[in-house]
């Protein structure tokens, strides 16, 4: 608990765990808000704020100048949106009369592609290929990364699934997701993401636990299935290990898939407005971030400079 949230008092101190607990229900943002509170909090401490009433909006925009600095601007955003969201949350609950944040602009950011690195289709598929299929290990890491390629998901809601979450419908296989804000979101199989999951799905015998996760850690020194969910920071490791035995030198993660999937869609023919269904995105607008087709054409031409 930081200091001057204690100094202002047991309702205050009972008020800010109340914004985290109460007031914010995806575990990421939590932990991003958590960390911006308190290092503001910690900041002003050291500043010689002696209370929260004593903070101010030059407070703030020195605090996200200094962040501005440190970090990128989407980064110095969100942390602004945290400190916006936190002090509304005191303000309501009568702790200080006013939000310090509220004044305060954030640095300016517009991007029209995102920075996620992405596999081209020739790279996607010899990771793929280069997964030994015979261990349990290996049919799990093939159809986790299957499913992130063919069906856009993101990790969040691929570790997320139960096996009961792969279903038959219309004769064809299908997964469910839960994406962010709680949306459910269903989309059928790529045949050869259907195939992946039949052959880990029957290969590990987890059929008969529809409640228990799709993706599961192997057991220390037993190299089985345990019935404990896949945590994402152990998928991310997996990915750059595959990558590097696959000889990849670029630097993907867990979010590369998603965006490798979404340009391979649209470089085959798919429309933006299905590749935002497909990935359950609210706009377009989200989805052009994820479309690298650009990315060749810019090398194509980057060759024509013959000096």
């Amino acid at each position: 608990m930081p200091a001057l949230i204690v100094a202002s008092g047991e309702r205050a101190s009972l008020r800010f765990l109340e914004f985290f607990a109460a007031a914010i229900r995806n575990s990421h943002t939590r932990r991003a808000y958590s960390k911006a509170a308190t290092d503001f909090l910690t900041w002003c401490e050291c500043a010689g704020v002696s209370s929260l009433t004593a903070v101010q909006p030059l407070h703030v925009a020195t605090w996200i100048e200094v962040q501005t600095q440190e970090h990128s601007a989407p980064t110095a955003k969100q942390r602004l949106a945290a400190l916006r969201h936190l002090f509304d949350w005191l303000v309501t609950g009568q702790v200080i009369p006013t939000n310090p944040a509220g004044s305060v602009r954030g640095p300016r950011h517009s991007a029209l592609k995102g920075k996620t690195p992405v596999l081209d289709a020739i790279e996607a598929r010899e990771l793929l290929d280069s997964i030994e299929t015979s261990t349990p290990a290996g049919l799990r890491d093939r159809a986790l990364i299957g499913l992130m390629v063919y069906s856009f998901a993101r990790i969040g809601a691929a570790l997320g699934m139960t096996v009961a979450d792969v279903f038959v419908q219309n004769r064809r296989l299908w997964v469910r997701l839960r994406e962010k804000g709680g949306k459910r979101h269903e989309i059928p199989c790529h045949h050869t993401l259907e195939e992946y999951l039949h052959a880990y799905i029957d290969g590990v015998g987890i059929g008969a636990d529809p409640k228990g996760p799709l993706f599961r850690t192997i057991g220390r020194g037993t190299k089985t299935l345990t019935r404990t969910a896949l945590p994402q920071a152990n998928a991310y490791a997996m990915v750059r290990r595959r990558a590097e035995a696959a000889g990849i030198d670029t630097k993907i993660g867990n979010h590369t898939f998603r965006a490798t999937g979404i340009t391979a869609y649209l470089k085959n023919g798919g429309t933006l407005e299905n590749a935002a269904a497909m990935a359950n995105h609210a706009s377009t607008r989200t989805t052009q971030l994820y479309d690298r087709r650009r990315d060749a054409v810019s090398l194509d031409e980057v060759e024509r400079i013959r000096v």
